[in-house]
């Protein structure tokens, strides 16, 4: 049994449409021939069910699958929809991130080659008091696809992004342009030139894709 590919889904804040950009990518991945699936590593504002995988597969045009069903692709859901160091105290639960090992396993096991493992918002959301997502994608040495947008002080938000990563050591897979938030064209036009140029000139080997608005 060969090894999936893994990349970690992060973004760059809360709310930028990671879900959505992950069942994109996906798609993408599936329309290129890959057996791709996807994660959602710590779900949080849930009890039995992940929203985020709903989005996943809504997007990728799939219907939910024995793994989803049994949460295989959700292997850790709390109620309170906060950091997951938070939901995690509210719900008097302990994280135990070996339950996301197993499932990746049990999903390479089955034949997927590609897996897209969501975290749970951006880069420093702490998992507990004293780790935090990048200390996790540090750890496990997955390329990393960073979702952004062109709201006004996403270029801050962008660059402090790409410099948390490369200063761990991780490589950036993928910068995923989401232009939902394109709500003042001028900032979002500059934003997306000025970002497709940083990575064209500063990270080769990055891809820097657009995803549409609506999908």
């Amino acid at each position: 049994m060969n090894s999936p590919q893994i990349i970690m889904m992060t973004g760059i804040g809360t709310g930028v449409g990671k879900s959505y950009a992950t069942g994109w990518l996906a798609r993408r991945f599936a329309d290129a021939g890959r057996n791709v699936t996807t994660i959602k590593m710590i779900q949080t504002g849930n009890v039995g069910f992940s929203e985020d995988i709903e989005v996943h597969r809504r997007v990728m045009s799939v219907p939910f699958s024995t793994f989803d069903r049994d949460l295989v692709t959700a292997p850790i859901i709390m109620s309170y929809p906060a950091s997951p160091h938070l939901a995690a105290r509210l719900d008097d639960v302990d994280i135990d991130l070996s339950r996301i090992d197993a499932s990746i396993a049990t999903l390479a096991a089955a034949g997927y080659d590609t897996l897209l493992l969501e975290a749970a918002g951006g880069l420093m959301v702490p998992i507990t008091e004293d780790y935090l997502t990048i200390d996790y994608i540090k750890d496990k040495g997955y390329p990393t696809a960073l979702v952004v947008n062109g709201q006004l002080g996403s270029i801050n938000h962008i660059l402090l992004s790409i410099e948390a990563l490369t200063r761990r050591g991780i490589t950036v897979s993928h910068i995923i342009y989401n232009r939902h938030f394109d709500e003042d064209e001028v900032i979002a036009r500059e934003t997306r030139r000025y970002i497709s140029q940083y990575v064209e000139r500063n990270m080769p080997g990055t891809e820097y894709i657009e995803m549409p608005a609506n999908l």
